[in-house]
C-alpha cells in the first residue's frame, strides 16, 4: 500500500518523511531501510501487514518496568532497520528484505489476537518497528478502540512530523539510545543522535510512558564521561523518574570479537546514573542480583522484586505509594498478574 508518510516531488521522485534520514527516491529506487519503494511516483510500504513474528512475552520483558507490571504484550515484528548496528541480536530481521516469505496479518487479527491471549497491551518491537509506520499506526488506533495498550520498542529515529501525527496512539515506549555521542551513530548507527534524543522528550511531552534503554558495549559506548553525560541530559529533560535499563552487552553479529560487558562496568555505569539523579536504574542481562528490582529511591527499600520477567515481592499501597515510608512511586497502570 502508499505510505501517507510521503511528500510528492518533481519528475515522480517522492520524499519518505517517516525518519530524519528523509529518504528520496525516484522510481524503481528503494530507500536506505530497504521496506519502501518508489512505484509511479508513488512511494508504497512494501512490509505492510507483513509479519516475522507474533508471541506474548512479559511486559518486562521489552524492558517496561512501570508500565502495567505483571502484564502480558503481544509481541509483533516485520523486517528491516533504519539503523545499521554491528551488535544487532535480531540481525536476522533487521536485515531480511521484504520478500522474505513473510506472513500477511492485518490489523484486526492481532487485536484480536492480543485479547484472546488477554494481553493488557500490544508491543510493536523484535526488528525496528517505526519504518512500518503505517502499520503500527493502524494496528495501534484498533487497539485503542478496544482498549489495549500500545508499546514501541524502538531506535527512536522518528522525524517530529511523523511522531506528531501517531504519538496520541501509543501509550508507552522503551528507547533504545546506542550510545551519547554524534560520532557514535554516524560510525555505527548511520543516523544521528540529537534526532533520537528529540524524539524521545518530544513523546514524553506528549504523555507517553518513557523509559530508556543504553546498551553497554566494551571499547565502544562504555566511558564513564559518556554515561555521566547521558544520564545528565535524562534528568534534565525528563526528569528523574524516566527509568534507565542499562543492558549487558553479548557478542553478537558484527561484533563477535568483543568480549561480553563485565559486571563491574554496568554496576559502575549504574552508580554514576544515580550519582546524577536517575532514581530507578535496572541492570539487564545480570540476573539474581537484586539490580532488577524497583527500588524506592526514599528509603531505598526493594518495593517491587523481580526474577527475570517476573514479579516476587510487592511492597506498594493500592495508589503505589511505598508501604516502609510512603513515597510515590510512578507505576502506570495497576499490577497484573499472567501466572
Amino acid at each position: 500500500m502508499e505510505t501517507r508518510y510521503q511528500e510528492e516531488l518533481a519528475n515522480e521522485t517522492a520524499r519518505c518523511t517517516i525518519c530524519p534520514r528523509m529518504c528520496t527516491m525516484k522510481p524503481g529506487q528503494r530507500g536506505f531501510c530497504g521496506t519502501k519503494e518508489n512505484q509511479g511516483g508513488k512511494i508504497v510500504n512494501l512490509t505492510y501487514g507483513l509479519l516475522s513474528a507474533l508471541a506474548v512475552d512479559p511486559i518486562e520483558k521489552k524492558p517496561l518496568a512501570h508500565f502495567y507490571p505483571g502484564s502480558l504484550s503481544l509481541s509483533i515484528s516485520s523486517v528491516g532497520c533504519s539503523f545499521t548496528c554491528p551488535w544487532c541480536q535480531n540481525w536476522h530481521l533487521s536485515t531480511a528484505k521484504p520478500d522474505s516469505g513473510l506472513k500477511r496479518v492485518p490489523p484486526d487479527y492481532v487485536v484480536d489476537m492480543a485479547h484472546r491471549q488477554k494481553c493488557t497491551s500490544i508491543s510493536y518491537t523484535y526488528n525496528e518497528p517505526l519504518i512500518n509506520l503505517d502499520y503500527v499506526e493502524d494496528t495501534a488506533r484498533l487497539a485503542r478502540q478496544e482498549g489495549i495498550k500500545n508499546v514501541l520498542v524502538t531506535n527512536g529515529y522518528i522525524s517530529q512530523k511523523a511522531l506528531a501525527r501517531v504519538v496520541d496512539a501509543i501509550d508507552a515506549a522503551n528507547v533504545d539510545w546506542k550510545g551519547f555521542t554524534e560520532e557514535f551513530y554516524r560510525k555505527h548507527c548511520s543516523a544521528d543522535l540529537q534526532s533520537v534524543l528529540d524524539a524521545t522528550v518530544e513523546m514524553h511531552r506528549k504523555g507517553v510512558h518513557v523509559e530508556v534503554t543504553f546498551l553497554i558495549i566494551p571499547e565502544t559506548n562504555d566511558g564513564e564521561d559518556e554515561a555521566r553525560r547521558m544520564a545528565r541530559y535524562l534528568v534534565d529533560k525528563m526528569g528523574p523518574d524516566v527509568p534507565l535499563h542499562l543492558s549487558r552487552f553479548y557478542p553478537q553479529y558484527k561484533f563477535s570479537h568483543l568480549p561480553p560487558t563485565p559486571v563491574e562496568t554496568l554496576l559502575r555505569v549504574r552508580e554514576i546514573a544515580r550519582q546524577e539523579g536517575i532514581h530507578y536504574v535496572y541492570v539487564g542481562n545480570v540476573p539474581g542480583n537484586g539490580y532488577e528490582d524497583t527500588v524506592c529511591p526514599k528509603c531505598d527499600k526493594t518495593v517491587i522484586g523481580r526474577v527475570g520477567y517476573e514479579i516476587n515481592a510487592w511492597h506498594l499501597d493500592a495508589g503505589h505509594h511505598c508501604k516502609y515510608c510512603g513515597a510515590p512511586i510512578p507505576i502506570v497502570g495497576e499490577r497484573e498478574s499472567h501466572l
